[in-house]
Parts: structure tokens; C-alpha cells; sequence
């Protein structure tokens, strides 16, 4: 196995909303640029709330990166790379299955893959991409914030409607920031049902 091989791997950066992902993923390719390591960053074209063409996080650090609608775009774009970074990678529009077969193929040709995305829909429920991509990555980790109900660890997305908790037949993918979502526990955490 050459070196190059060995150092394929795929890290998931999850959690929900305003749990720092984006800010992390930021962190850990500001390294890499240190390390000189070429490197690619995506993000998705539907993912437009901070402007085009950047990886922004809800704190302000931002990194330029290209935008993408598909996981093949990103395998077409990573050739000469050590590291593929993607952001928000619950937005593309592939099957879960055609989003990890691309990351292991990256993987297994040496790359090292570097996702931030949230890991459950506002239902509560686990995206099956993210699912699938968090049992075979080499690392996987999970970020919290701080639920604005009452303070402790919030691991959920809850989406509001005009001020109140979504329903749970709303549509799954709704771009928004923190005038339509807050980061919640599970006791706070609120879908209501049809």
C-alpha cells in the first residue's frame, strides 16, 4: 500500500444547527493550508443564505469554495488533491448510496474527505447519507450547542414557522438561519404531528 493510500479517510463533522460544523470545517482547512496540502472546498449551489461560491459559518468565518449540485461534480473537481472538504453535504441531490460510494472512492485513493453537515432533519431524524457516511468514516465527531429553551445540550434543529414549532409534514430541506431554526435538546425539541 503506498503512503499516499494509507492516508485516505473520511471525517464527518455533525450536529444541528449553530453547533459550530461549519466553523470546525473552517478550522481544519485553515490547517491544511498551513501544511500546503492542496486541497478542494464544495458546497452546495441550493445552500445560497451567505452568497455564492464560499463556505460561510453563522459566526462570519468564511473560506471561498466552489459550488456543486452533485457528488459527481466533486469527484470530476479532486483530482491532484489531498484533501476534499464539502459542507452541508445533505443538500446535494444524489441518493444516500451514490454519496457514500464517492466518498469511500476518494478515500480509497488516498484523499482525505472532510464533511460538516447536519446529521438529523428537523423531525429529529437521521439524514441516510450522513447515517451510512458516520459507520464507515475513520472519525466521526459530533458537535452540541446550547438549547435556547433552557440551556442545556441541544442536539436538534427545531424549525419554526412563524414563531412556532414546524409541523412534521413540512418539507424537509429549507434553507434558513436563526430566524427560522434554533438548536434545542430533546426535551425542548417540538414536531408536531398531523
Amino acid at each position: 500500500m503506498s503512503q499516499q493510500t494509507a492516508n485516505g479517510r473520511i471525517e464527518i463533522i455533525c450536529g444541528c444547527m449553530f453547533s459550530g460544523k461549519t466553523e470546525e470545517l473552517i478550522r481544519r482547512i485553515r490547517r491544511v493550508k498551513i501544511a500546503r496540502q492542496p486541497f478542494r472546498l464544495f458546497t452546495p449551489s441550493r445552500d445560497t443564505r451567505y452568497g455564492l461560491n464560499q463556505v460561510t459559518s453563522h459566526s462570519g468565518s468564511r473560506l471561498e469554495a466552489q459550488t456543486v449540485r452533485s457528488i459527481s461534480e466533486v469527484l470530476n473537481a479532486c483530482h491532484d488533491v489531498k484533501v476534499v472538504a464539502m459542507d452541508e453535504i445533505h443538500f446535494l441531490d444524489d441518493p444516500p448510496e451514490r454519496i457514500v460510494a464517492a466518498c469511500q472512492q476518494m478515500a480509497d485513493q488516498g484523499i482525505r474527505v472532510l464533511i460538516a453537515t447536519l446529521d438529523q432533519d428537523f423531525r429529529g431524524e437521521p439524514f441516510a447519507a450522513i447515517a451510512l457516511l458516520m459507520a464507515v468514516a475513520e472519525r466521526v465527531d459530533k458537535l452540541s450547542a446550547i438549547c435556547v429553551c433552557c440551556g442545556a445540550e441541544a442536539t436538534r434543529s427545531q424549525r419554526l414557522i412563524n414563531g412556532h414549532p414546524a409541523p412534521a409534514d413540512a418539507p424537509t430541506l429549507m434553507l434558513g438561519g436563526r430566524e427560522m431554526y434554533e438548536a434545542r435538546c430533546r426535551a425542548c425539541h417540538i414536531v408536531p404531528r398531523s
